[in-house]
């Protein structure tokens, strides 16, 4: 009788190419997405080494990080942006890849794009020179970023030495409450187990809220896997999975796709299977979270105190802790609630999907902005920015005092022009708080799209609960 297995040892193990004892296994991957940022190095090592992209078909490219999101249809007036993505059409052009570049109707956030265009499918192998690539794991797929050099080993063969990680089940059940959504879910379990819980593991999340959630809520989930140090995070298919995939344009279609349905369903772990480390949490626990620190394990409920050092449970954390909240200008006790901001951003790989827009548009439709905050909504991808437009989100966004802007990574990163002035607070629906992060001397509060709405309209760092039912 085989031994019960989990689906990341499943999905796993129909991949490698090659095992040796004491050696990382030769994977095959299914699909690499590439970027101007991690991929000008590869393109590099491949040209001295005179050899060409092994599989373009399996190769997907598409400018996202560097762009600007303000008249794209001009030249990128920042010169190293300007210089990344015209060194990505050259090396494209070269290797013959198509490049889905700023002014194409599928440019976007690459973690945005695959889902949207049906090239991610339950089952696969998926790496890209970018941390967020877990995101892809919401299908059902082992997907996780890679370093330049190992984007030059998957272009020149289509395949990557890993070593096998160890599998941490995730385990969330009941109902959520009200205006908790999926940002809050996977904030509150990385405030639970810290920014450093899952190193070493790559997690499977499960359970009754898992489940009831839509592809783009678990997406959220599997793309913040990586800020709490895990290789990837994945999510076993179920119909929900199916029904956001079937009619995507370049996802099997008719007779073959309702095969492949046939065979995605097997894709769940065994009765009995093993993990490394089991987790479970309840629902009703959770909240409407925000971040305090610098990095995203430093989460509190919105309504609770941030700790004071007394209240550490490592006493090796107070050096780091008391330099945070230094750098973020707080004070250890106190509460976030009320607290002004000065910008509000709504975009970024984990939250600038269609259905982001659509909850935020929910909270402020009919309300405008205070007067003193800057909103910046930067959908994930052209085709998010269409979808919203035909919508009519757009109208209730600039009714709101709010910028639409175009799709691109935006003030996620400061590596593009939208960038969040020094001291200046900013609550983001984006993955990362780390000091500089949306700009130099910025401050970023992480939090649900929900809750970065409430906070756009009252001014104020808001309990979201208080507006949902106004």
């Amino acid at each position: 009788m085989n031994k019960p297995k989990t689906l990341f040892d499943k999905i796993w193990d129909a991949h490698v190419v090659k095992q040796k004892e004491g050696y990382p296994d030769a994977l095959f991957i299914d699909r690499h997405f590439i970027h101007e940022v991690t991929s000008p190095q590869a393109f590099d090592g491949l040209r001295k080494r005179g050899i060409p992209v092994f599989n373009t078909s399996r190769t997907t490219a598409t400018a996202d990080h560097n762009v600007p999101t303000k008249d794209q249809h001009l030249p990128i007036r920042e010169a190293l942006s300007r210089h990344q993505v015209e060194t990505l059409r050259k090396n494209c052009a070269e290797f013959g890849i198509e490049l889905y570049d700023l002014g194409h109707p599928f440019q976007g956030i690459v973690h945005i794009i695959g889902p949207e265009l049906g090239l991610t499918l339950p089952g696969m192998t998926i790496v890209c020179g970018d941390s967020h690539t877990s995101t892809h794991g919401a299908f059902g797929n082992i997907a996780f970023g890679i370093g330049t050099s190992e984007v030059e080993q998957v272009l020149a063969t289509q395949c990557i030495l890993q070593h096998k990680p160890k599998t941490m089940r995730i385990e969330v059940n009941g109902k959520l409450g009200k205006g908790v959504v999926a940002k809050d879910i996977i904030l509150y379990i990385i405030s639970k187990i810290s920014a450093s819980g899952a190193t070493g593991y790559f997690v499977e999340y499960a359970g009754s809220t898992i489940e009831s959630l839509s592809m783009e809520a678990r997406m959220t989930i599997c793309n913040m896997s990586i800020e709490m140090g895990a290789r990837g995070g994945l999510i076993a298919p179920d119909d929900t999975t199916f029904n956001y995939i079937r009619g995507r344009r370049f996802a099997p279609q008719g007779e073959a796709f309702e095969k492949l349905v046939e065979s995605w369903k097997l894709l769940k772990t065994d009765k009995d299977a093993a993990y490394d480390n089991v987790l479970t949490y309840d629902a009703a626990d959770i909240a409407p979270m925000i971040t305090y620190g610098t990095n995203p394990g430093m989460g509190i409920r919105v309504t609770d105190r941030i700790p004071t050092t007394e209240e550490l449970k490592e006493i090796n954390e107070k050096t780091s802790f008391t330099k945070s909240l230094e750098y973020m200008g707080l004070e250890p006790g106190s509460t976030l609630l009320g607290k002004p901001v000065d910008y509000v951003f709504i975009g970024s790989c984990t939250n600038a999907r269609i259905e982001d827009l659509r909850l935020v548009a929910s909270i402020v439709n009919g309300k405008q902005k205070s007067p003193n905050v800057e909103v910046w909504v930067v959908p994930g991808s052209k085709q998010v920015e269409e979808q919203a437009r035909k919508e009519g989100l757009d109208k209730i966004f600039e009714a709101a005092g709010f910028e639409l802007r175009s799709p691109g990574c935006s003030a996620c990163l400061g590596m593009n022009e939208d960038k969040i002035p020094a001291g200046k607070y900013c609550i983001s629906t984006s993955n990362r708080n780390f000091e500089g992060r949306q700009g130099p001397k910025s401050r970023t509060f992480l939090a649900s799209p929900l809750s970065a709405a409430a906070a756009a309209i009252t001014g104020r760092i808001t309990d979201v609960r208080e507006l949902v039912d106004k």
